[in-house]
């Protein structure tokens, strides 16, 4: 990299700059927290699904926008209810897991480079 063709004079403005770009806003949907708990019977033998479809489909478009294992899933997702202070708690791994194959999730995973 060569040298910068413009100097730097306010350097607290611009370390400021430099941190705030590693910053991370999450931010969940109010609609999204009333639904996160399900409230209907599947219809089956057994006990009610705890968690809704769209607590499972988020859970699955954060999998994949980050790549994480499912259990770093649940962790992260724990830790963003807990730093947005909401009363909430991830699906388990082994839930998502489950259900991530009769829940539909409309998401496209980004692009790895130009198609050849």
């Amino acid at each position: 990299m060569g040298k910068s063709k413009h100097r730097i004079t306010n350097w607290p403005e611009y370390n400021k700059a430099l941190l705030n770009r590693g910053l991370l806003t999450f931010w969940i949907d109010e609609r999204a927290i009333n639904l996160w708990c399900s409230t209907e019977h599947h219809g089956g033998r057994g006990r009610g699904l705890q968690y809704s479809d769209t607590a499972i489909e988020t859970a699955l478009m954060l999998k994949g926008l980050f790549n994480l294992p499912l259990r770093a899933l649940e962790g992260f997702l724990n830790s963003v209810f807990s730093l947005m202070n909401v009363q909430l708690t991830s699906p388990g791994y082994s839930c998502i897991s489950k259900r991530a194959k009769t829940v539909k999730v409309n998401y496209r995973n980004p692009s790895r480079g130009a198609i050849a």
